[in-house]
């Protein structure tokens, strides 16, 4: 029997969406649009709340929450109380980890949450929870919230701040002593015995996870202005994302914003260009595939276990929008072996005409998934003229994934909101279009410097 009815599910859980195709097969589900998650981690005293402070502050107009690791502490049962001080306070299983995760899983799924609320001179747990909203922005603060690899998990940005090791120690005395009631010989013997040996086995590691390493903490201002700035970006494509189901991004890191700065570069040669630029076009296509519907399928491997994986759709073809949709065939080729593929020609009339010149399309193209082919998604046009000739050709607009590298939000909300049954799948969404309709910051004329037939005008200027 046929089934066309979404189906929902927890997954590792988080919700996704399953959909069911018509044949049966299922479509791969639809990750639940989510907020940013930041994980602020480093020593004792290091300066990590300050940071937080800092960050807050700048993305005063954005929902924004944060969450203490400390609040997760373990309470102290009696016989634990009378040998506190040779409690290590620093070690990983100091904090109900599980607790924490359910806590950042419900706030990410738009649930609230009431955060325990612990005191640091009873050493328990109150009574009292404080209850936390969900937000745009949610930081979650703490000496060890990159060990966990479960918890980094949860991240969209990892930060590990940085502090010597005297300054930390300088004000880990001066915070118990004032704040937490402690007497200062007691707060140097637990820093000798638990604190440092905890930082150097299981704090400092982590570092090797972050993103980004601010040294100095809070006295690093140009550090965090240029955090802010990169989660204003990913803010920008996450409020699209929440607009249209169909909107996927690429997880970002720094090694693609490092690739996107490489390509962006005029000063870029057309060598280094066509490589980084071939790199990014093979991880949207990857990504692409993705989301592909697939069907359950067991195997037996050579130790002869079972194994229970699934087989995605092979009834594909791509489609390139002439000329620059062409530096796309590669990638994939490469990924689907033995791909069909066809060709559009899309010539522009002035800042709003389309007109269709050239097309070469499989025959069967109607029963096949296509990949839409073309790197930058500027106003839309030559996109909702592709689109529409794929439909007229009896092409299922669920069938249809357009891939780019960057994308104008002008162009997403022109493609998204007249096709809502394609996906949408790119790298990077740039800021906006410029009165010439370029692509801002954009990348330049991507068919003459991936083909090295720009000049000095061409290389430039974007216009799709």
């Amino acid at each position: 029997m046929a089934k066309s009815e979404t189906s929902k599910k927890f997954c590792n859980g988080v919700r996704d969406r399953c959909s069911v195709s018509e044949n049966g097969s299922r479509l791969a589900p639809a990750p639940l649009k989510q907020p940013f998650v930041i994980g602020v981690a480093g020593g004792t005293a290091s300066g990590k709340t300050t940071v937080c402070d800092m960050i807050m502050s700048q993305l005063h107009d954005q929902r924004v929450v944060l969450v203490n690791q400390d609040s997760f502490y373990h309470s102290l049962g009696d016989e634990r109380l009378k040998k506190v001080h040779e409690y290590n306070f620093d070690h990983p299983d100091a904090f109900n980890t599980e607790l924490l995760l359910s806590c950042m899983e419900k706030l990410r799924c738009g649930q609230p949450v009431g955060i325990p609320t612990y005191d640091f001179k009873s050493h328990k747990s109150t009574e009292s929870a404080s209850q936390v909203n969900p937000a745009d922005v949610i930081i979650l603060e703490g000496i060890l919230v990159l060990h966990d690899s479960k918890v980094r998990d949860l991240m969209n940005m990892k930060i590990f701040v940085d502090t010597d090791a005297d300054v930390r120690l300088s004000r880990r005395i001066q915070r118990d002593t004032v704040e937490r009631g402690r007497n200062i010989q007691n707060v140097l013997e637990q820093y000798t015995k638990f604190v440092k040996p905890s930082f150097d086995e299981f704090i400092q590691p982590s570092m090797k996870y972050a993103d980004i390493i601010i040294p100095r903490g809070g006295d690093n201002g140009v550090a965090i202005d240029l955090i802010v700035q990169h989660i204003r970006t990913k803010l920008g494509q996450h409020d699209l994302c929440k607009i249209y189901q169909n909107l996927f991004v690429i997880f970002s890191t720094f090694q693609i914003r490092g690739m996107h700065t490489l390509v962006r570069d005029v000063n870029t040669t057309k060598h280094d260009f066509v490589f980084y630029a071939d790199r990014l076009i093979r991880l949207v296509v990857e990504h692409g595939l993705g989301h592909l519907p697939f069907t359950e399928k067991q195997i037996t491997t050579p130790t002869g276990s079972v194994y229970t994986g699934v087989d995605f759709s092979k009834r594909l073809c791509g489609v390139s929008v002439i000329r620059s949709g062409e530096s796309m065939e590669n990638a994939l080729r490469a990924c689907c072996k033995g791909i069909k593929i066809g060709k559009i020609l899309i010539h522009g009339e002035g800042n709003d005409g389309r007109q269709l010149i050239y097309e070469k399309l499989p025959k069967d193209i109607a029963s096949r998934h296509v990949f839409l082919l073309d790197p930058v998604l500027a106003s839309g046009n030559s996109a909702m003229k592709a689109i529409s000739m794929l439909l007229s050709k009896g092409v299922p607009e669920s069938n249809i994934i357009f891939l780019n590298l960057i994308a104008a939000p002008q162009g997403i909300h022109t493609v998204c909101k007249r096709f809502p049954m394609i996906k949408l799948v790119t790298s990077e969404i740039d800021e906006s279009l410029n009165d010439d309709m370029h692509v801002i910051p954009g990348m330049g004329e991507f068919a003459d410097r991936y083909f090295g037939t720009c000049n000095n005008h061409t290389c430039t200027q974007t216009r799709r």
